[in-house]
């Protein structure tokens, strides 16, 4: 880059690089925590996992949204020295950034499953489909405003 520039992601594919690994790692999370009976019993760590999902999902995609339209108000044209960031840069740079943060994450779903199989998992995965569902909704915000 020249002087004076900075490189420049969308926000919404910040957003979204976290909701893959979140996914990922709550399915796998669940699924090793089916496996183990926990003090609940898999039926009730199941059915409390499937509303953990739902309600980390909701939360998550509609948390702070009024901190998004802001940024998407506040967005300045970029100048001729700044430079977009390639999709995959961004998304590496996050989840190289939040890497020990997802694996603590992970550990968590796991160890949670002793004592209520799957829910833990579930919950992490309806974090990355909240991350994802508020992703969709930036993009679009992004698009209908023609900022980044």
């Amino acid at each position: 880059m020249t002087r004076g520039g900075q490189g420049l992601a969308r926000v919404a594919v910040v957003v979204r690089a976290g909701a893959a690994p979140l996914w990922w790692l709550g399915v796998f999370a669940a699924g090793i925590g089916v496996l183990v009976p926990g003090l609940t019993g898999r039926r009730i760590g199941v059915l409390a996992g499937a509303a953990l999902f739902l309600v980390a999902a909701a939360v998550v995609a509609y948390a702070r949204r009024g901190r998004y339209r802001a940024l998407a108000r506040s967005a300045a044209r970029a100048s001729k020295h700044d430079v977009l960031q390639d999709r995959a840069v961004s998304v590496r740079n996050w989840r190289r950034g939040h890497r020990w943060w997802l694996l603590l994450a992970f550990l968590a779903a796991l160890g949670s499953a002793f004592a209520v199989p799957a829910a833990g998992g579930l919950l992490l995965a309806g974090c990355g489909v909240g991350l994802w569902l508020k992703a969709a909704w930036a993009g679009r915000l992004e698009q209908a405003d023609d900022v980044l």
